[in-house]
Order: structure tokens, then sequence, then C-alpha cells
């Protein structure tokens, strides 16, 4: 243990913070601790590419800690953001764990729930806050949170953010809290919109990138299958979830709210206990989604089928295989996605399911990732179901929604096909003319 102790004493500080890092088992600091630790420390602001499972957190929680030391006041003096509650919980359970040998003070708020007891939180005094946007704004807005003390600025999985709508609430942010700090900002992927918020919020930044841009974590084995249709899916989803010894805590993420619950259904069915299996999304409410979570990380709950709303937001170190249901339309998401599993030091197994209809993302996520995710065959005792007729008409229809991305004059499959038959003007636009019903026809033969 004494190694333990060596390898974080490097960076000067406190024994209260090293006696808690012993505690919490960590044995030497990860690429992204070792680089940014001494910057923030030296009170520098921080742009961190780090992608998740690298011990970000720790890299901005242990020099803030060291910053703080002990509760002073009434009123924060740091600030956390967070896009997701269940990346604000996580932060915050961090924060806990390695200051519980303090009495520095650290206050969550989300939405999704009452705000009674979060104000009552903050009332009692707080010297680090951890919030969504959303919420945060909203108390400001109140009077309840006074922001002219804070001195430290943290953004976490900032391009997260930026998809989810945020910049709006992080500019009025940034007018209303002091000029004079410092300020830290980490993402997965240094996309377009982070770089510009980066100019907005960073004074002369350290730039720390531990992995290349939008890379999967080394310790996850990717795979995919390529499938005709839902029920398909549906069908290996079964077969592969049969074999308890191996997927024995697997994250299922689906594009939507409405698919998780077909998934999570269809499983109850015919394959996994109703107590070994749960469902989490938006529209759960967070009491629900809480305790969810809490069963999977104890490992009573087996199969969790979740949107990418939670991708960010569970720090769980044994799942053992991810499973894309759908593929993600964020690229970036595939990247979180599958970097839920393959967390400290553990091997972890990403498996995506790919329509004819995906294989567009698949090839953008493929050049984002700078690989080609492996193919598998399917199963040999695989039922392959038929593809209902409207099923496959969507299917196309989004085909050709993608060519027209690629190429603003396509015109449709269906209507090169007509210009085959009918070359002629006049015909063309005739043919135009009834152009969608005649599509209906070709389809359904």
């Amino acid at each position: 243990m004494q190694t333990t102790q060596n390898n974080f004493e490097q960076f000067k500080l406190n024994r209260q913070l090293l006696n808690a890092i012993e505690e919490a088992g960590y044995t030497e600091p990860t690429p992204i601790q070792e680089q940014a630790i001494p910057l923030a420390l030296s009170g520098q602001d921080i742009l961190g590419i780090a992608q998740t499972g690298t011990g970000k957190t720790a890299a901005y929680t242990l020099p803030l800690l060291m910053r703080i030391k002990y509760a002073q006041g009434e009123h924060a003096r740091a600030l956390i953001m967070a896009p997701t509650r269940e990346l604000a919980m996580q932060i915050a359970e961090a924060i806990a764990q390695l200051s519980k040998y303090t009495d520095i003070r650290t206050v969550v708020l989300f939405g999704g729930v009452g705000s009674k007891s979060q104000i009552e939180a903050i009332r009692k005094g707080v010297d680090i806050i951890v919030a969504t946007p959303g919420r945060f704004m909203d108390l400001y807005f109140q009077e309840e949170v006074i922001v002219k003390h804070l001195n430290v600025m943290i953004l976490d999985e900032a391009d997260k953010m930026m998809d989810m709508g945020f910049m709006p609430q992080i500019r009025k942010l940034l007018e209303i809290i002091p000029r004079k700090r410092q300020n830290m900002l980490f993402s997965a992927t240094f996309s377009d919109k982070v770089e510009r918020l980066s100019f907005e919020f960073l004074e002369f930044p350290t730039r720390i990138e531990v992995t290349p841009q939008a890379t999967t974590a080394e310790m996850v084995t990717q795979s995919l299958y390529e499938l005709p249709n839902f029920r398909t899916k549906i069908n290996l989803l079964t077969h592969l979830l049969k074999d308890r010894e191996a997927f024995n805590r697997v994250l299922v993420f689906t594009r939507s709210r409405e698919v998780a619950g077909l998934v999570h259904q269809n499983l109850l069915d015919r394959v996994v206990r109703e107590d070994e299996l749960k469902v989490i999304h938006a529209n759960k409410g967070q009491n629900t989604r809480t305790n969810a979570m809490e069963a999977f990380k104890e490992g009573s709950v087996r199969v969790m089928v979740a949107t990418d709303v939670v991708a960010r937001g569970i720090d769980i170190t044994e799942v053992s295989h991810v499973i894309n249901f759908d593929v993600p339309l964020i690229y970036e998401d595939y990247v979180h996605r599958i970097g839920r599993t393959g967390r400290a030091n553990r091997i972890g197994q990403a498996i995506t399911f790919m329509t004819m209809a995906d294989e567009y993302h698949i090839q953008k996520i493929e050049k984002m990732i700078r690989m080609e995710i492996p193919r598998k065959e399917l199963p040999e005792d695989l039922e392959i179901a038929a593809t209902p007729v409207t099923e496959r008409q969507d299917m196309l229809r989004e085909i050709d929604n993608q060519k027209r991305k690629e190429d603003p004059t396509f015109l449709g499959a269906f209507h090169e096909k007509k210009k085959v038959y009918r070359p002629s003007s006049k015909s063309s636009t005739k043919g135009g003319q009834n152009r969608r019903s005649s599509a209906g026809r070709s389809k359904r033969r």
C-alpha cells in the first residue's frame, strides 16, 4: 500500500486526501490524472480531451479538494456542470468518497425531482455545487444560489452538453459568475461546438489529450452483426442473453424510449426474469432510475435497457457487455456507450446490431474511431424473421435520405427506376406525379 501513497504523494496532496485515495483502492495515477492534477493545482485553465473511464473525475476533483481544503462560509466556491443527472450524481459520489476525511460540503442539483430538499441543502451551507444546467439556472433565478464567491468552474462532458442544447444556459451562466476564476473543460471528443465553447470559456488553457480523439477503450473488444429487421434483432439479443455466465452484466442501448420499452417487454416474455431486468429512460422518474442503477451496480439486475440519456452517467466497473441494439445517430455516443464496459483494466465486449439503413451511420462511426468494426457471422440456429413491408419501406426511405445528404441532386431510388423504364421527358413528368403510388406497388411486388 506504500506504493499507492508514493504515487499520489508526488502531487503534494494533503494527508486527508491521500488517506481517502488509499481507501478508494487507487493503485496509481491514470494518464489524465498524471497530466491534469499538477496543472490544476497550479491554477491553470485546462482543456482535457479524455474518454469516459480514464479517471478524469478524480483528475479535477483531487486538485479542487486540495484548493478548497475545508468548509468555509455559506456559499459555493466551486461549480461543476454535467449534462445529465446520472453523471451529476456520479461526480457527487466521487467527491464524497475523496473528501470523506474533510468537512467540505457538496450539494448536487438536478431536475426531474422537486427542488425543496436541494434548496434546503444549499441553505445549510455549501462549498461545491455539482449541477445540471437547467436546475442550476432555475435556482439561480429563484435567488437560492449565490454565485459571487465562485472561483473554480468545471464543465464535464462538454460535447454531450452541446449535443443536448445547453449552450444558451452555459452562455447565461458565464455572464453571471465572476470573471476571475479557474476554468476546466473536459470532453470525450473535440467537435467544432466544443472548440467554440472552449474559446468562450477558457483563458490560455493547457490542452491535455490522453488518447486520440474519439478512440474507443483499449480493453473493449468490438463486433458487429448485420441483421435484416427489428424482429431478428430481438431474436439475436434473446439468443445472446441465454448465455447467463458470459452475459452476466449487460447494458442494452436503444435510440428511443419507445424501442427501449419494446425490448424490455420482449426480453421479459422470452429470456430474462423480471427481477433481473430494468429499463431506464427520460420518462422514468428519478427515484426509479436511481434505484435501477443501484441494483445494476450491485449485480442483482443482470440486464439494463437504456437510452443515451444515461450513457455518460454510469460508472460501473464490471459491465461485461454493451449491446447497441440501435446504432446511435450522434456518432460520439458510440464511444460513450461502449465506454461503459472495459473499465478499470477489465476486458469488455461491445456488440452492435446493424440493419441496411444503419450502414451509412456505421461507416461514419468507423471513420471517426479510425477502425473497422469486425463483422461476425450470425449464429446458425438464429431465427431470421421476414421483414414487414412497412419496415422495409421505412428503411429504403431512410437510405434515400442518407444519399441526399451526400448528394443533394439525388432524386431517390424509385425515381431512378422510373427513368430507366420511361426515359422520355413527357413520360418522366407524368410518372413523377404518380411516383409515390408506383413506389408502393413496386415494394409490394
